[in-house]
């Protein structure tokens, strides 16, 4: 098992959300980059999220920050430090350089509870995105990682095979929960948004 495979995470904690399925083209809202159309979907789109008075530039962002409860290694993420101590602007790649060591031992029981939260948040805050979600209905939405996967079975999103998407989709499932019921039920751990009071402090 991959360190920073999230499949064991999901058929362990999240056994609804685990499995592959499929969904016609046709069909489909699908997620591909930032810029095009459901660009607005990705967690990468620039949609700030305001939590306790601190300001995210995009869920991915605070998804991401929810990996971690040390204050040095919170901040140096936060300001875009790598571990090697170098500029990073793509906040993904910086948190990777510290999961090793640092990343929360709970954070497999967390993943999707984490995001969950980040995207109802998103609902909460961006009209677009809320339009765009209402906009979606009556499809399916689905991650397409066809260009990324290079003959490897997706882990998070889907590929095209023929006139479908397959996969877990599990960004998709979670994207039409939200869009379908306005809201997404999530338990996170106590401490879950203590690294804020580091980011205030």
């Amino acid at each position: 098992m991959s360190f920073y495979s999230v499949v064991d995470f999901i058929r362990e904690n999240y056994p609804e959300y685990f499995g592959f399925q499929t969904y016609p083209i046709a069909e489909c809202a699908a997620i591909r980059k930032v810029a095009d159309e459901w660009g607005v979907f990705c967690n990468f789109y620039a949609t700030p999220i305001t939590v306790d008075g601190v300001t995210f530039k995009s869920a991915e962002q605070l998804f991401q920050l929810m990996k971690f409860r040390e204050p040095e290694v919170i901040r140096k993420i936060w300001n875009g430090v790598t571990a090697k101590g170098k500029v990073c602007h793509e906040v993904k790649r910086t948190v990777k350089s510290y999961e090793k060591e640092y990343r929360r031992a709970d954070w497999g029981s967390m993943i999707l509870d984490a995001l969950k939260f980040a995207l109802e948040k998103k609902y909460e805050q961006c009209e677009e995105f809320r339009n765009e979600l209402n906009r979606s209905k009556g499809l399916y939405i689905v991650e397409d990682e066809t260009g990324h996967l290079r003959g490897k079975e997706p882990l998070w999103g889907t590929k095209h095979e023929g006139d479908v998407f397959v996969g877990p989709n599990v960004l998709g499932k979670l994207l039409m929960e939200l869009r379908d019921n306005g809201k997404l039920e999530y338990n996170l751990p106590e401490d879950a948004l203590e690294f804020i009071k580091v980011l205030k402090g």
